[in-house]
């Protein structure tokens, strides 16, 4: 769906505030009936323009370090990408065509398993030549919230 208005765009960041608002709440945000908000959501996920789901934060659940791991293959980054996905320690891996080959986003118990990870899963990796790490530090370090015009 390539075609969205002013309202479409409204009701995304009211799902970007609280995915689980409820139409009677939503409509009125919007300037829509609670019937037509519902109408309007419906269309937004039939044309898979948005997908409502729940995301985690991994320093809620035990999680206590985490790091943005910029890495550079030699050969096909999705091949270590592929590797990477397995891990339950992997949040998400993402190829890129900027100064590293992907990132993945990981979470450890702690410090040490963090460096444990990198030093002993991701560096072992047929074909990975550099890591980088980025570590996050604080609490509800995610907030998924993009610019919907």
């Amino acid at each position: 769906m390539k075609d969205m208005d002013d309202i479409d765009r409204a009701i995304l960041r009211e799902l970007q505030t609280d995915g689980r608002i409820a139409y009677a709440d939503l409509g009125p945000k919007v300037g829509l009936s609670a019937s037509a908000a519902r109408q309007r959501l419906q269309r937004l996920l039939d044309s898979r323009t948005v997908q409502v789901v729940g995301v985690t934060d991994p320093m809620a659940m035990g999680g206590q370090a985490m790091a943005l791991l910029g890495i550079g293959v030699d050969g096909d980054p999705r091949t270590v990408a592929d590797t990477l996905a397995e891990r339950p320690e992997v949040v998400y891996s993402v190829l890129t065509s900027g100064g590293f080959d992907l990132f993945a986003e990981v979470v450890a118990p702690g410090p040490k398993a963090l460096l444990d990870f990198v030093n002993d899963v991701v560096r072992p990796i047929e074909g990975v030549r550099e890591i980088r790490s980025f570590p996050y530090f604080g609490i509800h370090t995610h907030r998924f919230l993009w610019d919907v015009g």
